[in-house]
């Protein structure tokens, strides 16, 4: 048996380079393995810290609840406790991701500088919600209203439920919910209903030319007076307000507590008309008069009564 050398000599280091190459690719494979072993491990841990963060945002949100409401300026004032609640909550969850982040490799300075690099586009792509967050934070200083007010929103009212973040929550007379961006809020006017203690009732009526205007104005007087919701001091003024096309218009002021507004202008309403019908003061109101085409005193236009002509 003869052995070629040549060709020994040349197999001998193809498979040296195989055997290489084998080993080299069991080396990557085993570090790929730990490599995802050690991603598996971490994405394992983050989403652990996920859960933890999102329960320990809840109950930071509630300890200070409960530690808030028993100091006495947050039990006069309501809105301050939701408000600083939901920033506990935020300022928690963001302490959290950044932990979750970090588990999975991403460093806190490259967060920063990222964050950084893009701030001008996120400015830009977010600049109506940051002005939200920064018109709750002037809401919260300025106090233009409280939780348990009722305001006027550029022709939308409502009671003030909740004062967060990004907006302020209302519910009108329906109960229906009334969400308002906090940055619409602080750039309308606001008209709190509630602001003060007492509130001016104003009731206008309309009465003929021919009657008694002093006699009206006594009648409106003493119904007002009568009401067991109305104030004595500011005193009850009545007045003539305007002179109309068809009547004049007696204007009854009187003062109430806020809470007893709507319900008093509703009474006075009802009852000025009853005591003026009682008085027999007359109340005018429009009269409609049904005329037929053609008949006699009904002015005709010149092509009304232009024969027609012919071709």
């Amino acid at each position: 048996m003869r052995i070629n050398l040549p060709a020994a000599e040349t197999l001998t280091p193809t498979l040296q380079a195989i055997d290489g190459r084998l080993s080299a690719d069991a080396v990557v494979i085993a570090k790929a393995m730990d490599m995802l072993g050690d991603f598996a491990v971490n994405l394992t841990i983050a989403a652990i810290i996920f859960v933890v963060t999102l329960v320990a945002a809840k109950w930071a949100s509630s300890a200070t609840r409960k530690i808030l409401s028993r100091t006495r300026s947050v039990q006069r004032d309501p809105t301050v406790l939701g408000f600083l609640v939901q920033i506990v909550r935020v300022i928690v969850i963001l302490i959290g991701m950044i932990a979750v982040l970090q588990r999975l490799g991403v460093q806190t300075t490259s967060i920063i500088a990222v964050l950084g690099g893009a701030s001008l586009a996120v400015g830009l792509a977010l600049q109506g919600t940051l002005s939200n967050v920064a018109a709750g934070v002037m809401l919260l200083i300025l106090r233009p209203y409280r939780v348990g007010d009722v305001i006027d929103l550029n022709g939308v009212v409502g009671s003030v439920q909740k004062l967060t973040l990004f907006t302020t929550e209302m519910s009108n007379g329906n109960n229906n919910k009334i969400i308002v961006p906090n940055s619409k809020v602080l750039a309308d006017v606001i008209i709190n209903l509630s602001g003060q203690r007492t509130r001016r009732v104003e009731v206008k009526f309309t009465v003929g030319y021919g009657e008694d205007l002093n006699r009206v104005r006594q009648v409106l007087e003493d119904c007002a007076k009568a009401h067991f919701r109305v104030l004595k001091d500011p005193e009850v003024w009545t007045g003539v307000t305007a002179l109309l096309d068809s009547s004049v218009q007696v204007t009854l002021h009187c003062w109430v507590r806020s809470e007893d507004h709507f319900q008093t202008t509703a009474d006075l309403t009802q009852s000025g008309k009853e005591a003026l019908d009682k008085a027999e003061i007359e109340i005018p109101f429009p009269h409609q008069v049904s005329l037929n085409y053609g008949q006699v005193g009904v002015l005709r236009t010149d092509s009304e009564t232009a024969a027609p002509q012919k071709d």
